[in-house]
């Protein structure tokens, strides 16, 4: 089953699962579980092939979604779902190969369609870091800022570093073999008609106007939202602001 870090206590609220991107983990997500915790249990997982999780040689959607629906199964009860990005895509599967499993779900700025851009430029970077060479985080990010242009990136790679073991914690022969099917959708059918909310970055590009039939279709209830001065990593941006856009959705 997929690490889990678990935030709270269960209580007469449904229990809120959260769901990370690409080369992210759940602890990515902490400070915002543990706030969002002081009224219902949150639970964010390691997806497989990332952090404590296990490694598979498959990273398709259909296999993300059957193990978030474990997870939710083992709690015994529906769950709310949260998923950005690439965990958006697993969640929004998860809703509609499995609807009996997610009470309300919310998609942090991501659409069910396919894009183009390719993330296998940070796999190289992250290969390209040479592992003898690091004692701390710092000097990972150090090397990584001399290859990837977003300052925020090398902070964020470092997370999933074990400077223990030297090594990622990322599968990343799984996640390079598998990328055209991360950046697609599945031709997964059926439709989710739970309350659904959409909430983007104003100033990402991810979730756009005509991508709105598409989700209506699959999401009939969805909603829209956008966080102003946020782009596509709006919960690290503007974190206060995407943790009230929670909390009033959820509540």
């Amino acid at each position: 089953m997929l690490n889990q870090i678990v935030h709270g206590e269960k209580t007469d609220r449904p229990s809120l699962l959260i769901v990370h991107g690409l080369y992210g983990s759940g602890r990515n997500w902490g400070v915002i579980a543990k706030r969002l915790s002081d009224e219902r249990q949150v639970i964010a997982v390691d997806q497989r092939n990332h952090g404590f999780s296990p490694w598979h040689d498959s990273h398709g959607y259909e296999d993300m979604a059957d193990d978030l629906a474990e997870v939710i199964r083992a709690q015994g009860a529906p769950m709310d779902v949260l998923g950005h990005s690439m965990g958006g895509k697993a969640a929004m599967v998860l809703a509609l190969k499995f609807p009996h499993l997610v009470n309300r779900l919310i998609v942090a700025d991501i659409a069910p369609v396919g894009y183009g851009h390719s993330q296998l430029q940070y796999i190289k970077a992250m290969r390209a870091v040479d592992l003898s060479k690091v004692e701390k985080r710092s000097d990972a990010e150090a090397q990584l800022r001399e290859i990837v242009d977003d300052p925020v990136l090398p902070t964020f790679f470092t997370q999933s570093l074990d400077v223990a073991e030297k090594r990622w914690r990322l599968n990343l022969d799984a996640l390079e073999r598998d990328m055209e099917k991360i950046l697609d959708f599945p031709p997964v059918g059926g439709r989710f008609d739970g309350s659904t909310l959409f909430l983007s970055g104003a100033d990402s590009d991810y979730v756009k106007s005509e991508h709105r039939p598409v989700i209506k279709g699959f999401f009939p209830a969805a909603k829209f939202a956008k966080i102003p001065g946020a782009g596509h990593w709006l919960h690290a941006e503007k974190p206060r602001e995407f943790e009230a856009a929670v909390r009033a959705f959820l509540g």
